[in-house]
């Protein structure tokens, strides 16, 4: 999915550290709203410097996309965080590497975007899925979209 001109393994300068990089969109759990996803930047960060990620959370409509790079070894700490954490469900992987490469976030330790239009993510990574549970998890997400109006999605 990532594999286009200009995205990481590119250019494989001798001096770019190894990292690990980890993909995915979720669908947050109804109690989430702005404020919790600001509480979870804040603490993100504060953690993140400790530990060498960096990357970018993208929330709308009650769905998260994250891009997060670091050293292999904390990047899996990261993951398997992710995975216990009750704040969100149907995690659906869209890239998973370690290569040799430079930063795409390099001093964003972890910053917020805002999401214009999530769906377009969405669809473009079930055109591309292939796994059967990513492809079911990804149809939840975009049916949650669907599902009442975008401005009350993911909030209590």
């Amino acid at each position: 999915m990532f594999d286009e001109y200009g995205f990481p393994g590119d250019a494989h300068d001798a001096a770019s550290p190894v990292l690990g990089t980890f993909v995915y969109c979720s669908r947050a759990a109804e109690s989430v709203d702005d404020v919790e996803v600001d509480r979870i930047i804040q603490w993100s960060q504060s953690r993140n410097v400790a530990r060498e990620i960096t990357g970018v959370l993208v929330f709308g409509s009650g769905v998260f996309f994250q891009w997060i790079e670091g050293p292999p070894a904390e990047v899996d700490k990261l993951i398997a965080s992710l995975h216990g954490d009750a704040r969100h469900h149907d995690i659906v992987p869209l890239d998973r590497s370690v290569e040799k490469r430079d930063r795409l976030y390099p001093n964003w330790e972890m910053e917020r975007v805002g999401a214009d239009d999530i769906r377009a993510v969405l669809e473009d990574a079930l055109e591309s899925a292939e796994d059967r549970n990513n492809i079911a998890a990804l149809k939840r997400i975009l049916a949650h979209l669907d599902s009442g109006p975008l401005d009350t999605l993911g909030r209590s």
